[in-house]
């Protein structure tokens, strides 16, 4: 018999919970570069990233600041920033 997962919530809930009240970084996406490869729009674990015509932002009620995106943009055009809140 397998062990039960314990969860905290349920599978699908980050676009009906906020989840960017803890993070401590942020992504600036700087429009300089891109080539609108889309690349940020498809590895977010979140789904907070959008946009269209190489201009591209996260939505920061729901990023949680994991870099991601930054990490994989081909043209460094994301940088992860510190928040002040």
């Amino acid at each position: 018999m397998s062990k039960p997962i314990l969860t905290s919530v349920g599978p699908g809930t980050s676009k009906v919970n906020k989840t960017g009240a803890w993070r401590t970084l942020v992504p600036v996406f700087k429009h300089d570069a891109c080539n609108d490869c889309r690349i940020c729009v498809q590895v977010c674990p979140d789904a907070c990233v959008s946009g269209e015509d190489s201009v591209y932002n996260a939505n920061l009620d729901f990023c949680k600041g994991c870099g991601i995106c930054a990490y994989e943009c081909p043209v460094d055009d994301i940088e992860m920033v510190l928040e002040v809140k």
